[in-house]
């Protein structure tokens, strides 16, 4: 009996100190989870990115033009660079799903200014970013200490002045393309407009579009002054971003090369028109690619959203014009079918507005679009030379040449 007690608390003994090894071994476990909460930035700057979370707008984030701008992203990024991190901004609809995002550990931080009362009666910690005389400032997740210890040493700096007035300097200058522009027509008794007309109706020829509208388009992007240079980077006659210029093959080296950059520019109105292929009317669909060679088909895209969310016809420039004007107002930019969010709709209205009265200058005409009722193919110039008439062979003339200002041979048989 004696034996039996003794080898039962034994057992017991043995027992407990099992118990009290994976005790032991749950607290290192424990212990080391802390750690890697504490060790919030070293996981940061160990991944090499921040991600932030945002709302679009002016203040806070859009895209003009292929860059990035709006006052909280511009310090975002000022951050993000003295830690040695790299910038991921994630858009969302409103504040509700700011905090989910981050709260699911998807973004590090908020990158906008909310109430501080918001961001406490969410479980959240004011950081970083903030304005005393309005209570309003980013957030972080209250394990993020190390985080919005960074924020706060690096925010009390007087950045927010350095970073606003750059952020100001850019807003102002970003209508500003550096170039000479030359004169809008060489000869208009000749219809020459440029150096570069034989480009135009080869680009021409590739969009499906009067080359004096491409003609026109130049202009108003660069003066045709090929060394063009805008302050978004945008460069040569065309105005074409770094980043499309890859997408479409051209390299740096040669993105200021008359020929190759108004031939991508072709390749690149010829997708736009893909895009926007269910718009059969060509003057409506020529206007809807000028908009989004400016701003970006997803911009023309939201527009159009709403145009049709509202009862107005999205195919018609007339009434998607509207919405893009009013992408600026929250209202809009926010509503859900919006997926790009705040945009200067103002600068694309105008755009569209200006390239088509300076093609109708030009001698371009609706009715001689290629593709259109009495059409003449390169111009919309007939083949009597009498715009906006076909003329029709007959057995006499059959054999007959006959030449118009569009035809090289036209201005040598003029000089004789």
């Amino acid at each position: 009996m004696r034996l039996n007690v003794i080898l039962l608390l034994c057992f017991f003994l043995c027992l407990a100190c099992e118990n009290r090894e994976r005790q032991a071994d749950n607290a290192a476990f424990g212990s080391a989870e802390t750690g890697s909460e504490a060790g919030d930035l070293e996981h940061l700057q160990a991944a090499g990115e921040l991600i932030v979370a945002t709302l679009s707008g002016p203040d806070t984030y859009y895209e003009y033009q292929g860059r990035a701008l709006g006052l909280q992203y511009a310090l975002a990024e000022n951050f993000a660079t003295s830690q040695g991190l790299r910038l991921r901004v994630e858009v969302e609809r409103d504040t509700a799903e700011l905090f989910e995002l981050v709260r699911e550990g998807k973004a590090d931080l908020i990158c906008c200014q909310l109430p501080t009362a918001c961001i406490e009666s969410e479980g959240f910690c004011p950081a970083g970013a903030c304005v005393d005389s309005c209570g309003t400032s980013w957030a972080v997740r209250p394990e993020a200490s190390e985080l919005a210890a960074a924020l706060h040493a690096w925010y009390g700096q007087g950045v927010a002045v350095e970073v606003g007035r750059a952020e100001k300097t850019r807003r102002s200058e970003r209508r500003i393309v550096h170039r000479k522009v030359r004169a809008p027509y060489i000869n208009r008794e000749r219809g020459i407009i440029s150096t570069y007309d034989a480009q135009f109706k080869l680009a021409a020829r590739a969009v499906g579009w009067d080359w004096r509208l491409i003609a026109a388009q130049c202009y108003q992007e660069s003066g045709f002054d090929p060394n063009a240079r805008s302050w978004a980077g945008a460069c040569g006659l065309m105005q074409i971003m770094p980043a499309t210029a890859a997408h479409l093959g051209l390299s740096q080296s040669r993105i200021y090369e008359p020929n190759d950059n108004i031939a991508a520019a072709a390749r690149y109105l010829h997708e736009l028109k893909g895009k926007f292929a269910g718009i059969r009317d060509r003057e409506e669909q020529t206007k809807f690619v000028l908009a989004a060679y400016n701003a970006g088909p997803g911009h023309v895209q939201d527009a159009m959203a709403l145009a049709r969310k509202y009862g107005r016809n999205p195919h018609v420039w007339a009434d998607v014009s509207y919405y893009i004007l009013h992408l600026s107002e929250a209202r809009f930019y926010r509503d859900p079918v919006v997926k790009h969010g705040y945009m200067i709709g103002e600068e694309t209205y105008n755009y569209v507005l200006s390239v088509w009265e300076r093609w109708r200058a030009y001698g371009g005409s609706v009715v001689r679009m290629p593709g259109t009722v009495g059409d003449a193919g390169d111009g919309g110039t007939s083949q009597d030379g009498r715009r906006g008439q076909v003329h029709r062979k007959n057995k006499y003339t059959r054999d007959t040449k006959i030449y118009t200002p569009d035809d090289p041979e036209f201005f040598q048989i003029k000089a004789q």
